[in-house]
């Protein structure tokens, strides 16, 4: 299983700091980059949707969603940092293949959903800042993936650093914005009170909770919380739990703060004026400026916005590059993965607004967010199974009573949401002229989450986890060995990559050099932590690998053959180089995976980049 986010993992060093500051200070950053997720664009429209229909009625729900936010992102955190897997990967190594697939594709789909959100709020606060048209502004957001790819390149902590700014921004724009709005205090604390007045509220407290618990978050801080390099001993792992609680705290109520700004702007300004049904971000920026008398409340609205944009949308392409590595294990080029995840997003947004034009922007940000809110008992179940497993969790899984909690907050998630579906299918059941294509299309449908919700509760119940190694070989994995016959070989090097080109590789080096020649065994180890440190790196990528190593030496070594084995650190087409032309070999021995094209650009090619840095002749030996 290749390392979640491996271009940064354990890229920032936490060890050897002096002060207790300066400690919490290195582990700082990763629920900032989380809870952009949870003041996106998506949220401006639920907000202002609450706010101005039902005032500060709905307070609370921000609240109960701020409260959930903190203790599944905790889980999240704990899992990431204990298991250094992230929730995807954790999934793929829990379920079956078909089951993940599924899994895989509700997550995609709430990756879309999340990105419409951000494409589309961010296009609109250029069109409220410019006048540019929407469609433009979409297409423009396409350029965010090459900003992601710069920041990412520039190192984890240079991006932490642009996402507090722009978080700092939208902090500062609300600010103002209250002292603009002047808001009646004394109904704010009684919009903490929990009540519905109404099913319309219902629809919109769902997509409130949608909008702040994001399942998209909770495949994201699982594998940030991995940047971290620490003592992986029992303190220094209690440690970082605690240091990124106190990340998720501050970070997860200054979000609240700003979603509550948004929902008491609205509530201070529409509801008060009679206003109910502003729930467009492009009616409130200009309603704005009349109603609280100063030209700065839109400028400052609209460059919040796009400060929300453009922060949330780095974060959802990371996520959906985190989803697709790890339910599918498809390792491709960081700036495809990137591409692949913004164009899931783009291209409805385009249709959409192309067909229905620029004025159903507002009920496209509220159903995006309550297709979130659908996704994500599919997403908190597992996570909660995780972190309650022991074996998993080795000591650090979560108390009786945080499960019960935890347990009691899935409940409500999905309560609130099986309610939403059944009213949706009911209605649409009782409106519609043909009734009978519903009940062989939609009804079955909802019928087959359901079971596949019952079947992710009870499966960890019922049967263990996959083991690791499993997981990192192909399936039904052996080696079988054509005849050996003369050698004229003495000391020949094999690259090997645990993939079902080894066995051509080394069949073919025993063809070369028999039982009598010398044979070393090759491979990489890739990671983030292994291109920096090299063979002082001791993390679970390289434990695995060495042990994978050992047990090919073993089975060859019964067979009669001359084995020895070396790990390299850091780039293929750099570390193998540095061992061949160090080591006294003949000859260099390599399998491919017979891709050509297409594939080259997406998974990247090692032979071309090796071929003219070694000083010996190199076999490749194709799949």
């Amino acid at each position: 299983m290749n390392k979640s986010l491996e271009e940064v993992n354990q890229s920032i060093a936490t060890e050897g700091k002096k002060t207790g500051f300066r400690k919490i200070l290195a582990f700082l950053g990763p629920a900032y980059l989380i809870s952009v997720g949870y003041m996106d664009p998506g949220n401006w429209a639920t907000d202002l949707a609450g706010g101005s229909q039902f005032g500060y009625t709905l307070v609370w729900v921000l609240l109960m969603s701020n409260l959930m936010a903190l203790l599944l992102q905790s889980l999240s955190a704990r899992l990431g940092i204990v298991t250094q897997r992230d929730l995807a990967q954790a999934s793929r190594e829990t379920y079956s293949p078909f089951i993940n697939y599924i899994l895989y594709f509700l997550a995609e789909i709430a990756i879309a959903a999340c990105d419409l959100a951000e494409v589309l709020g961010m296009a609109i606060g250029i069109n409220l800042l410019t006048g540019l048209p929407l469609i433009y502004g979409v297409l423009i957001t396409v350029l965010d993936t090459f900003l992601l790819l710069f920041l990412i390149n520039k190192g984890m902590r240079k991006m932490e650093a642009f996402i507090i700014a722009l978080v700092l921004i939208i902090g500062f724009s609300f600010i103002f914005e209250m002292i603009f709005a002047e808001p009646e205090m004394g109904k704010v604390l009684t919009g903490l009170i929990p009540t519905l007045p109404n099913k319309a509220a219902l629809y919109i407290a769902i997509g409130i909770i949608g909008a702040t618990v994001m399942p998209h978050n909770l495949y994201l801080h699982s594998s940030l919380v991995q940047t971290r390099k620490f003592d992986r001993s029992k303190a220094g792992i209690k440690q970082a739990l605690k240091y990124n609680f106190i990340d998720s705290t501050i970070a997860l109520n200054l979000a609240f703060f700003v979603n509550a700004a948004i929902l008491i702007l609205a509530a201070a300004t529409f509801y008060k004026n009679g206003l109910f049904h502003v729930a467009e971000i492009q009616d409130a920026h200009q309603l704005l400026a009349p109603m609280l008398g100063s030209k700065w409340a839109p400028i400052l609205f609209a460059v919040a916005l796009i400060a929300a944009g453009q922060s949330s949308t780095i974060t959802g392409t990371l996520a959906g590059q985190i989803i697709m590595e790890g339910y599918l294990n498809l390792r491709i080029q960081p700036w495809v993965r990137r591409i692949i995840t913004r164009l899931i997003a783009i291209v409805p947004a385009v249709i959409v607004i192309s067909i229905f034009g620029e004025t159903v922007t507002g009920k496209m940000l509220i159903f995006s967010q309550v297709i979130l809110s659908l996704q994500l008992g599919f997403a908190i179940i597992p996570l909660i199974h995780f972190v309650s497993d022991k074996s998993k969790m080795k000591g650090f899984e979560i108390s009786k009573i945080t499960q019960i909690v935890s347990w009691f907050v899935a409940l409500i998630i999905v309560s609130l949401n099986a309610k939403l579906v059944f009213d949706e299918i009911n209605g649409w059941l009782q409106t519609s002229d043909n009734p009978i294509i519903l009940w062989l299309t939609v009804v079955p449908l909802a019928f087959g989450f359901l079971i596949l919700l019952f079947y992710i509760v009870l499966k960890p119940f019922i049967t263990k986890a996959k083991h690791e190694i499993q997981n990192h070989l192909p399936h039904n994995f052996e080696l079988n060995f054509n005849k050996v016959v003369a050698y004229n070989k003495k000391n020949i090097a094999i690259s090997v990559d645990f993939s079902d080109a080894d066995q051509i590789a080394i069949n073919a080096a025993f063809e070369l050099g028999g039982k009598e020649a010398n044979y070393t065994l090759i491979h990489v180890v890739e990671t983030i932590g292994a291109i920096f440190y090299g063979e002082n790196i001791k993390d679970h990528e390289t434990t695995i690998d060495e042990k994978l190593l050992l047990e090919y030496k073993e089975i060859l070594t019964q067979k009669g053959f001359n084995i020895a084995i070396q790990l390299g650190f850091g780039k293929p087409n750099k570390a193998i180089p540095k061992i061949v032309n160090n080591g006294n070999f003949d000859i260099l021995v390599m399998g491919t995976h017979g891709h050509m094209g297409l594939k080259d650009i997406l998974f990247g090619t090692t032979v071309d980049k090796l071929r003219h840095k070694i000083s010996i002749p190199l076999f490749i030996v194709k799949n």
